[in-house]
């Protein structure tokens, strides 16, 4: 039987761990997409923003022979923002996907520890409607004793 805390703890201490320890391996790749982008998009937006704030840090000592000196202070300002903005989205994404992939460790845990048969099932099902000629979806819900 999986143990929902080592489930958990697993994929605290290395992510995709506690998904190995479940033995939902295809979830693996899935954890390390979504850290993997949102680490890229980190790192790619942290250094347009270390670029376009040494770039006005420049002009505000004179200098205007840096590689953006198409722009004005004030496009260099918003553009410092902008990036910044977007920095701090990624870094919250990376927290909400860590925090997401320990989650889905704990609860697939939890999960397995149930018995599930085919005693209760439901199923989609189309209906024909004499009246109006028409199909219709349905539910079909059977329990088995």
């Amino acid at each position: 039987m999986l143990a929902p805390s080592r489930a958990a703890f697993y994929s605290a201490v290395i992510p995709g761990l506690g998904q190995a320890y479940n033995k939902k391996y295809w979830k693996i790749p899935l954890v390390y997409a979504a850290l993997g982008t949102t680490v890229y998009f980190y790192i790619t937006n942290n250094n347009k923003y270390n670029d376009y704030r040494d770039a006005y840090k420049r002009r505000l000592l004179g200098f205007t022979d840096d590689e953006f000196s198409y722009l004005d202070t004030s496009r260099l300002i918003q553009a410092q923002r902008f990036y910044q903005r977007n920095r701090d989205l990624s870094a919250l994404l990376i927290g909400v996907f860590y925090m997401l992939n320990i989650v889905d460790a704990n609860v697939d845990a939890h999960l397995m520890q149930y018995n599930v048969s085919d005693k209760l099932t439901l199923q989609p099902d189309l209906i024909h409607n004499d009246l109006t000629q028409r199909r219709q979806l349905g539910l079909g819900i059977s329990f088995k004793f």
